[in-house]
């Protein structure tokens, strides 16, 4: 039996589960908003086998600075001493996977981002694929590109609103959720993502 422990710390969500394969073994979820750190490696020890895996699948955003921070941290220290290969994958997709039963083919989603902006993305759910580039945006520039009429995550109400159509949802991911991501979607390197430039610049 080979075991993977999914962590999502991305959103107000702090959530993990193990998995063995497309099987979910056990599954810890709840909705912190702030206090990943205090509640992370509690729920992580009360998995099966204190969540003990072969491999660990971290959320790497964007989203919360501090929570993407948190989760790769846990993910690297777990990796290390477990000898535990590690993958990363993207908040946007793992929010993306939550319309999967809407009747929808399309969605946006929209993560509230730093200096009133918000990162957004368009998806295909079948199958479940970008249809393009991560931007950070006002919601304002957002609404001007975004054309699918469900807008799922933190930044979904500032987006339709400022649009003036389509339906915002919150959409908080699940760790569980990873095993409908396709393989292309859980390869990513176990480092953050910022989706916009650092604030501060280097001296000339």
């Amino acid at each position: 039996m080979a075991l993977m422990l999914a962590i999502e710390t991305a959103t107000a969500a702090c959530s993990v589960a193990l998995l063995d394969g497309n099987e979910l073994i056990a599954e810890r979820h709840e909705v912190v908003g702030r206090g990943h750190a205090e509640r992370l490696v509690p729920m992580i020890a009360a998995l099966p086998g204190n969540g003990r895996a072969d491999s660990i699948l971290v959320d790497c955003g964007p989203g919360s600075f501090t929570g993407v921070r948190v989760g790769l941290a846990a993910a690297r220290a777990l990796g290390l001493g477990w000898s535990a290969s590690l993958g990363g994958f993207s908040s946007r997709a793992l929010i993306a996977t939550t319309a999967r039963d809407e009747g929808t083919e399309t969605v946006a989603v929209a993560i509230s981002g730093g200096h009133g902006e918000i990162f957004v993305q368009q998806f295909a759910l079948r199958p479940l694929h970008a249809l393009g580039e991560l931007a950070s945006l006002t919601p304002e520039s957002a609404a001007a590109i975004v054309t699918e009429p469900v807008v799922i995550g933190s930044g979904a109400e500032a987006l339709v609103a400022a649009r003036g159509w389509g339906e915002a949802r919150e959409g908080l991911p699940r760790a569980a959720d990873v095993i409908l991501l396709p393989s292309a979607l859980v390869k990513l390197p176990p480092r953050p993502i910022y989706g916009r430039a650092p604030d501060a610049k280097p001296q000339p």
